[in-house]
């Protein structure tokens, strides 16, 4: 007598299993660019435009560029604080050198550092001679190519909005 085959395997499992893991990679994916990539800005600065991340927040501005091993020529980092502060800058866990361009509450340069170094991560905080409300982070030589200067005058834009900041 014959037994009666009981399939447990459909193809239709088939195609729902892949399909979920289709659906999981994608998600995946998905978040991965959501928390990689942030916002970016434009800034502009003597004869130098960037595209720079922003910093909002202490937990962001704390993060900084540590833990970044390459920064592209026009890129960098663009740290806002809520008031005006002679706030240092440390290079903690840095793996590129770079300038350090400290920015007062009307966008104007009060302060440069070139060059900082990664070697000094644990040794040194560099600190701006007057109060800034903005510092900029660009790839070393940045400063000297673009011509920047203290006095000179930076202006922001939100490259999705247009807005200035």
């Amino acid at each position: 007598m014959d037994r009666p085959s009981i399939r447990i395997w459909r193809p239709a499992t088939t195609y729902v299993l892949i399909g979920g893991l289709v659906a999981l990679l994608v998600a995946s994916v998905i978040a991965y660019i959501v928390a990689t990539f942030q916002p970016t800005t434009l800034v502009r600065v003597g004869s130098g435009a960037y595209s720079v991340w922003v910093a909002n927040t202490e937990a962001e501005r704390i993060q900084g560029l540590s833990g970044v091993k390459e920064l592209s020529k026009n890129g960098g980092l663009l740290m806002a604080f809520p008031e005006d502060g002679k706030w240092g800058i440390w290079m903690k866990d840095m793996y590129v050198p770079l300038d350090i361009v400290w920015l007062d509450s009307k966008k104007k340069v009060v302060h440069i550092v070139t060059d900082a170094s990664p070697e000094l991560s644990t040794t040194k905080t560099f600190v701006p001679k007057d109060p800034s409300r903005y510092v900029l982070e660009l790839p070393a030589g940045s400063v000297q190519k673009a011509g920047i200067k203290r006095g000179m005058l930076a202006d922001f834009s939100d490259q999705e909005t247009g807005d200035s900041f």
